[in-house]
């Protein structure tokens, strides 16, 4: 346990283990809301959280890739790097929300740091409810050929093969998925009540 604080929620001080919470599926899977949500929930704790999107990483870090395989790979080392950075300089709870669609980058981040520093999270929702949600419109640009290597359509995602955590987010509300990263966190020793 790296840091030490009091929370919002209870009277017991909260002792939380710096690691890589790194979420990965589809677009449109619900990434981004459920590590919202539980970056928000982490922060009443008291715990020192830091936050990586994959859409804010590419229009800042990541301006010269483009969506090639290769592309795509060195996207998900960058992100890991900085993510990697973070939880070893500041010793903070970093939570990416990232497509991340190979699974050999995913694991060269995961050995980049110690055991148990990264936390896998599949946000697991099929292709058809993701397009149904669309909420960019980029699966509709994509089936009319206006967006070409579009994860999904016409780029492979590779899904984790043993996940610490998969999320249904076909079946469950966002409440209701961090619940289970948080329960996670609890039952793992990332986050416990030393008082």
């Amino acid at each position: 346990m790296a840091a030490l604080s009091s929370g919002d929620d209870t009277n017991d001080a909260i002792a939380f283990r710096p690691c890589i919470l790194w979420f990965t599926g589809l677009s449109a899977a619900g990434k981004t809301s459920c590590a919202d949500e539980v970056s928000s929930r982490l922060e009443r704790l008291g715990c020192s959280v830091f936050q990586l999107d994959g859409d804010v990483v590419r229009q800042q870090q990541s301006r010269d890739l483009g969506f090639s395989d290769d592309d795509r790979r060195e996207n998900i080392l960058r992100v890991g790097s900085m993510a990697r950075e973070r939880l070893q300089k500041r010793e903070e709870v970093v939570l990416v929300a990232l497509i991340s669609p190979f699974r050999s980058a995913r694991d060269l981040v995961r050995r980049s740091v110690a055991p148990g520093q990264f936390v896998e999270i599949f946000v697991d929702a099929p292709l058809a409810v993701c397009e149904q949600r669309d909420p960019k419109g980029l699966y509709r640009r994509a089936r009319a050929g206006e967006i070409k290597h579009f994860t999904g359509i016409d780029s492979r995602f590779e899904p984790p093969q043993q996940p610490e955590l998969v999320l249904n987010s076909a079946v469950h509300a966002v409440g209701t998925l961090a619940d289970q990263v948080m329960g996670y966190l609890k039952s793992n020793g990332y986050i416990r009540h030393t008082e």
